[in-house]
């Protein structure tokens, strides 16, 4: 679901050495934010500021900051002080998109093989660019964060949407109760299926786990148990709407002839297709119409009223006859008559076509006059379209409609999510037209809103006090309903999170952040999703030779680095969602996984844990076995056929090579089911 405003590039090799430094340009909330993550993957940061920083809103982080140069980001002798000739990667996060873009070129005259990461919301400029600088990402803050403010919202066991090659995925938090078909039924790992993965599983009154892979699979689920899990979503209808790509356009010019043009313009197939097109392009604008219809029966009185006055008198000349058609339509009578012979009696019939043609004359210009005062009252007091009506219960309040607001207000309306957003200035109508709007000062407009009987409140102005505020408001008018406070300041953050447990507490730029500093090591991250009070990052990696994940099973990637691969495209093979654990990555292959900043650490040094689990094979109970034994060994543990065939033709045995606990109970089962006894034995 939820796509960045990024480029489609991604990173190359995802285990390059940390070595050199970064450059952050900009201290705002997102470039301290960004700082303060990066410290914590243990890298060097220089960062480059304008203006005096008078109030920090990470306390310590001055004192983090390797190095900080006051100037400009543009000038290339700042952007040399901060050590960008020889930096590992930029982050240009400062609050001027302009100032990004600008400085993204000087960065990339002075160090050719930087990445560059720039935060903007410009989408074509921005893959316009990726062509000239190369290793250059873009990314914009409030589309990265709001998905979160707006699943928050849901109060609902929904925890997010994935697009993923034209396919939606949806992440699930589900609480047991005795009712639910999986209690008591079904064990962890029986939720695993070809469209299905756990991501944790928490027993009633346990902690929230820290990481992906610490529930037992065998472990039956129980009332109270909570279990997260990521699926493909076939039941998405209208509610999130796929990107699908666009046709691309040829590049080839055709060049037509003079004669060709002109054959084709007055073929009658090809005018009347013309015409035919033109009249329902005019389908929605019925004055249009009218006007064309006017025009095309004026234009047939004038040729009809020559013909018959050519006729009637040959000496007269053609502008003549068109001028007194002209006046007849406008009703001067005298004048009309004068110009043939103003002593001469005028015949009856003419004296009726004058009529006739006077009444057509007054008529059509009625009607036109009536067409334009439209057009010119319209242009000068055109209304606002009426917002639909404020929804009585079951909905959402969302307050305040900056830059996040409205991006949350957007994600609201595409899950199909009855919500009415509260504004403290007007707004325009264009801007989310269909959306249930309430102009007003924000505590006063909280008694127009239904607030007794709403889902859930989400306050997202730029004013944490102010948040704070009608988070407290919105609870003491309505207790059971769930509430989520944007703030700005971490400690501030943790305190309200402390004192105020009702509400859900959320920074923006310190979930933008982390998506930001990811990208810096060779990742492109396509969206964040806040599951058990932690980000998880949903990132793609494209396989180069020689990184940390070449040549490793998709077994040794998930419970060595601790992610979950939700996505596997070998080449230009179709891509495979919910891959196998038994495929080995090659270089070429991209994968997408599910990680937290501390699982992308890892890949990054390329710290895999090792494996601790053994598996003891002690016997076959058929002849057959020991074939659908060597088969499955080498499947799961990669090991060559030969290796497996000799470990069978010699029970009871240890196998030697160590597995991860999930990968060893795996394998024991899938030898149990060949008719096979096996243990696992821990270490």
């Amino acid at each position: 679901m939820f796509q960045s405003t990024s480029s489609s590039f991604v990173g190359a090799s995802v285990g390059a050495p940390v070595g050199a430094h970064i450059v952050v340009c900009g201290l705002g909330s997102l470039g301290q934010h960004c700082v303060a993550v990066l410290k914590e993957f243990g890298v060097r940061v220089s960062a480059i500021e304008i203006a005096e920083i008078m109030d920090w809103e990470i306390n310590d982080l001055p004192t983090q900051v390797d190095a900080l140069v006051r100037g400009d980001c543009c000038q290339s002798k700042i952007l040399e002080q901060a050590g960008v000739p020889d930096c590992r990667a930029v982050l240009l996060v400062t609050s001027s998109e302009s100032v990004n873009i600008e400085a993204a070129f000087a960065v990339r005259l002075m160090n050719p093989r930087a990445r560059i990461i720039v935060r903007s919301s410009k989408q074509n400029l921005n893959q316009l660019i990726t062509t000239h600088l190369g290793d250059f990402l873009a990314l914009e803050a409030t589309q990265l964060s709001a998905p979160a403010f707006a699943i928050a919202a849901l109060g609902s066991e929904m925890r997010g949407f994935i697009n993923l090659a034209g396919s939606l995925l949806r992440v699930v938090k589900v609480q047991i109760n005795g009712s639910h078909p999986w209690c008591d039924r079904k064990t962890v790992n029986d939720l695993n299926s070809p469209t299905r993965r756990v991501l944790s599983h928490i027993p009633a009154k346990m902690d929230l786990p820290t990481e992906f892979h610490t529930w037992q699979p065998d472990r039956q689920l129980r009332s109270g148990d909570l279990v997260a899990y990521v699926e493909v979503f076939e039941g998405a209808g209208g509610m999130m709407p796929i990107a699908l790509p666009f046709a691309p356009k040829s590049s080839r010019k055709s060049r037509l002839t003079f004669k060709q043009i002109t054959a084709r313009l007055t073929s009658r197939p090809y005018l009347r297709k013309q015409l035919k097109a033109f009249w329902k392009s005019t389908a929605e604008q019925q004055s249009k119409r009218v006007a064309i219809v006017v025009g095309v029966m004026i234009f047939i009185v004038f040729l009809l009223g020559m013909g018959i006055l050519k006729l009637t008198y040959p000496d007269q000349h053609w502008l003549a006859l068109f001028y007194t058609v002209g006046v007849m339509l406008l009703g001067a009578y005298d004048a009309v008559f004068a110009v043939f012979d103003p002593a001469s009696s005028i015949p009856l019939w003419l004296r009726l076509m004058n009529l006739l043609y006077m009444l057509i004359g007054t008529a059509s210009i009625a009607v036109l006059y009536a067409l334009l005062t439209e057009r010119l009252l319209s242009a000068k007091f055109q209304l606002p379209k009426k917002r639909p009506p404020i929804p009585i219960q079951n909905h959402v309040v969302l307050i305040g409609l900056g830059r996040v607001g409205q991006r949350v207000a957007a994600l609201l309306q595409q899950l199909n999510q009855p919500f009415v957003a509260v504004s403290s200035e007007p707004l325009s109508s264009s801007i989310l037209p269909n959306m249930p709007l309430v102009v007003s000062e924000l505590t006063s407009a909280l008694t127009k809103v239904n607030l007794e009987t709403a889902r859930s409140v989400v306050v997202v102005t730029d004013n944490e006090m102010e948040n704070l505020e009608i988070g407290l408001m919105t609870h003491a008018a309505n207790p059971g309903c769930a509430t989520t406070i944007r703030v700005f300041t971490p400690q501030f953050g943790e305190s309200i999170q402390q004192l105020v447990p009702f509400a859900k507490v959320l920074s923006a730029y310190a979930l933008s952040a982390e998506a930001f500093v990811a990208t810096v090591f060779g990742e492109n991250v396509l969206s964040l999703i806040r599951l058990n009070e932690q980000t998880v990052l949903v990132t793609e990696y494209e396989i180069v030779i020689g990184d940390t994940l070449d040549g490793l099973l998709l077994s040794e990637i998930a419970y060595g680095y601790d992610v979950v691969p939700i996505s596997h495209q070998k080449g230009q093979e179709p891509t495979r969602l919910m891959p196998s654990d038994d495929l080995r990555i090659q270089a070429g292959d991209r994968l997408v996984l599910l990680a937290t900043l501390d699982g992308l650490q890892q890949i990054e040094r390329g710290d895999r844990r090792l494996p601790t689990c053994w598996v003891n094979i002690e016997k076959t109970v058929t002849k057959d076995a020991i074939f659908d034994g060597e088969r499955v060994i080498a499947i799961v543990t990669g090991c060559s056929i030969n290796e497996a065939s000799q470990l069978m033709k010699q029970l009871p045995q240890r196998l030697p090579i160590p597995l991860y606990s999930h990968q060893a109970q795996r394998l024991v089962r899938e030898l149990r089911k060949a008719q096979v006894i096996a243990d696992v034995i821990s270490t």
